[in-house]
């Protein structure tokens, strides 16, 4: 088990209090209702609280962004996101504890073959603004626009847009609601999810908190998680990854 000194104690929860920052807008991480949240973030975050011996508070929003600007207002002590170079600008990342991928649907007579087809001069790409994907694809396309939307489904639909992106479980589900649409593959990224403290927080909640997922990857505890709020256990990130 993680040794737990004062120093690291008063970085993660400076007033008592864990403070967890949860985005029920990504379903494989979190469910529920921002009153009874659930799922594997919800479960990680009381593990932290428990290690340090303080009860947990949870914050819940509806998108990456939103939980993001939480973390950075200073209004969270943890929080849960993707690994991003402009994230990590705020946030002390521990190693990945899920893998989850990032995939584009598209008409099923679109064109497009393979997910490296989609980044053409005039393609349009749906995407929930401020999403790991969003991040991504604007540094990463060279031709293709995304659009930004509050999903990047809806955008898709509401503009005729030639591509939506977004995580593969709820991006599947999609398309096995519309007959009319089809995956790419394969997947465009892999999306590594991670617990986050503010950098200012000092180097020992940081690595408090990579030593943690590490310990629970290892244990099979995130695999026990994801199975319990029904997601797929296999997308607990390897243990060579932590």
């Amino acid at each position: 088990m993680t040794t737990i000194d004062a120093e690291i104690s008063r970085g993660l929860a400076p007033d008592g209090v864990l403070r967890a920052s949860i985005n029920l807008g990504n379903p494989v991480l979190a469910q529920g209702s921002p009153e009874e949240p659930g799922g594997v973030t919800v479960e990680l975050a009381r593990e932290v609280a428990a290690r340090l011996g303080v009860p947990v508070r949870f914050l819940c929003f509806d998108a990456a962004r939103k939980s993001y600007a939480a973390m950075a207002e200073g209004r969270a002590d943890l929080c849960f996101l993707a690994v991003d170079p402009d994230r990590e600008e705020e946030v002390a990342f521990s190693a990945p504890y899920v893998h989850i991928e990032g995939a584009y649907a598209v008409p099923v007579e679109s064109s497009f073959v393979a997910a490296a087809d989609v980044d053409q001069d005039g393609v349009r790409i749906g995407v929930k603004k401020g999403s790991a994907y969003d991040l991504y694809l604007s540094r990463a396309l060279r031709y293709a626009a995304v659009v930004r939307g509050d999903e990047g489904v809806d955008v898709f639909h509401a503009e005729g847009l030639e591509a939506a992106a977004g995580i593969r479980q709820p991006l599947a589900a999609h398309v096995d609601r519309h007959d009319g649409l089809r995956l790419l593959e394969p997947a465009f990224m892999t999306i590594r999810q991670a617990m986050g403290t503010p950098k200012e927080r000092g180097p020992k909640a940081a690595r408090f908190l990579s030593e943690l997922v590490g310990e629970l990857v290892a244990s099979g505890f995130v695999a026990d998680a994801l199975r319990r709020s029904g997601q797929d256990p296999a997308l607990a990130a390897p243990v060579a990854a932590v």
